[in-house]
């Protein structure tokens, strides 16, 4: 049946709310069971796929469920599955395909009250998801109505026969009228399971997918658990990053949002997606390839097809769907015999996405602390040494020793090296920011003029006219540097300026997030306050 396999989601004439709904959770290219699963069941067809956990068959049945379910207010499709574990799992992914519609889900399971679900039951459910021997408790207290179900779903029917469930499986299948359509999902096919489907489908079509092995050994493998994805990469991109980079989002709007991020932060980066013409797609690609694009920003869908070697990085900004989009992500660097790194960002509720798919594809997925903002100084400060070491190797800096002779007349030379590598790395910003007595010593340590012991005193250019207030201030600077409030010092806000106090251990820190962003739609300017 390949001819009927779809490209994307979009191939189908699938509700538009599901679509939407799909959008949503990140899904815009089929994974291979669902490209072959959902064309047939949308026709009716019963189905026996043969695939394993994580290669996204809960979509491949889902899609085409919720798009049958009508607003009738009974039971319309029954998924039996092994185990509460799954039933939940199961029970969140269809209540996420099915938001837009308002389709009524449930889970029953054994270990949770009974009445519980019996009050639920009783509240226009339309589509159930147990586990057998529960969904048996509710037939035979008649708590539940199974002569309305059109659409059968078998989850996992290996695991529920070793578990001693077969029988309970074909009570249940007993209860529910021969006119409907049944879909069985395994990830092995023995004699009971092939009898079942002998027994209750009709002629059904076969599906089968196996799961990817991962081929690319030689990639280091990381995850970063944090709530500030952004923040995170910045740091990872300032402190040991170095050469070319692929980060994946889960949608167009995720990567939209990432290249201005980034590039609002200095950073070149762009994004690379389905929305884009292909004369827009090729600039980028260019740009990529000839090096003057450091970061690809990109979906799944738009990353098809991209062939380039010598791709240091992949992260995945948001974590994949299933194992194997994780494998076709981080597949993109180690080539060659070249070795690669990945990293995947989660948030504490992403935690068991990622075990599964470090179970499923046996890859062994190291956690990692993200680099401090001194790690950061540190990197910084080694690539200034590099430069300028490869700059004293060439020998062409002659042109500006007049410069130095002229200069050395009234400064020490280390002062001049000093204030040379500043006006380097911050440009007119240095002549700004700096004060004769600091260019004198060429500390490189940030001033604190003003400030109490252990802070750093910063001015900003916003104020009192900006309706900016004290309680606002601290929150935005918490939050945005992931600082405790309470470190926070002395605030003073005038009309058109603010003073405001911070730890010196976090300063830079500070600088780096705060200069250039906005408060309250106000583009805010942040610098070291100047000597009195």
């Amino acid at each position: 049946m390949t001819n009927m396999q779809m490209e994307k989601f979009g191939d189908l004439e699938l509700d538009k709310k599901i679509v939407s709904a799909l959008t949503a959770m990140g899904f815009e290219e089929p994974s291979p069971i669902q490209a072959q699963t959902i064309p047939l069941a949308l026709e009716g067809n019963d189905i026996i796929g043969q695939a394993q956990t994580g290669t996204g068959k809960t979509a491949a049945f889902g899609i085409p469920l919720v798009q049958k379910i009508t607003d009738q207010r009974h039971v319309q499709a029954l998924i039996m599955t092994p185990t509460r574990e799954l039933a939940i799992q199961v029970a969140e992914e269809i209540n996420k395909i099915g938001k837009n519609k308002r389709i009524k889900v449930l889970p029953v399971y054994g270990g949770q009250p009974i009445d519980r679900q019996i009050r639920a039951l009783k509240n226009g459910i339309q589509v159930v998801i147990g586990t057998p021997g529960r969904l048996i408790d509710h037939i035979n207290r008649r708590t539940i109505k199974l002569d309305h179900v059109n659409l059968l779903v078998l989850d996992e029917a290996d695991e529920m026969l070793d578990m001693g469930f077969v029988d309970d499986m074909e009570e249940i299948i007993k209860n529910i009228p021969n006119e409907r359509q049944t879909l069985l999902f395994s990830a092995t096919m023995p004699r009971p399971i092939l009898s079942l489907t002998k027994k209750y489908m009709r002629t059904p079509k076969n599906v089968t997918v196996s799961r990817e092995e991962i081929t690319v050994p030689l990639i280091e493998q990381y995850y970063f658990e944090t709530r500030d994805k952004v923040d995170g990469i910045t740091r990872l991109l300032d402190a040991e990053i170095d050469g070319r980079l692929i980060i994946f989002c889960r949608t167009k709007k995720g990567v939209d949002d990432l290249a201005i991020s980034l590039g609002s932060r200095g950073y070149l980066a762009e994004g690379l997606h389905g929305d884009l013409s292909q004369n827009q797609r090729d600039r980028v690609m260019k740009k990529f390839r000839d090096g003057s694009l450091d970061i690809l920003i990109a979906t799944d869908v738009a990353a098809r097809g991209i062939d380039i070697e010598n791709i240091n990085y992949v992260i995945n900004f948001d974590i994949p769907q299933d194992p194997e989009s994780y494998v076709h992500r981080i597949g993109r660097t180690g080539r060659a015999g070249n070795t690669g790194v990945a990293m995947t960002f989660i948030t504490p509720r992403e935690f068991r996405q990622l075990k599964l798919i470090e179970r499923i594809t046996k890859a062994k997925i190291k956690r990692r602390d993200l680099p401090t903002t001194g790690d950061v100084i540190e990197r910084q400060r080694e690539l200034i040494v590099n430069k300028m070491e490869m700059l004293l190797e060439q020998g062409t800096y002659h042109d500006y020793m007049p410069i130095v002779a002229t200069l050395e007349k009234e400064y020490e030379l280390e002062n001049i090296a000093a204030a040379a590598l500043k006006f380097m790395q911050e440009g007119a910003k240095a002549l700004k920011t700096s004060n004769s007595n600091d260019n004198a010593k060429g500390s490189g340590s940030m001033s604190n003029t003003g400030a109490r012991p252990g802070m750093v005193r910063f001015f900003m250019n916003v104020g009192r006219s900006q309706k900016i207030t004290v309680p606002e201030l601290v929150k935005v600077i918490a939050i945005e540097a992931d600082i405790p409030a309470k470190s926070i010092g002395l605030i003073n806000i005038y009309d058109k300026f603010t003073f405001v106090e911070i730890p010196e251990e976090h300063a830079e820190k500070v600088l780096g997030v705060m200069h250039k962003s906005t408060i309250k739609g106000y583009k805010v300017n942040v610098e070291p306050a100047r000597a009195k």
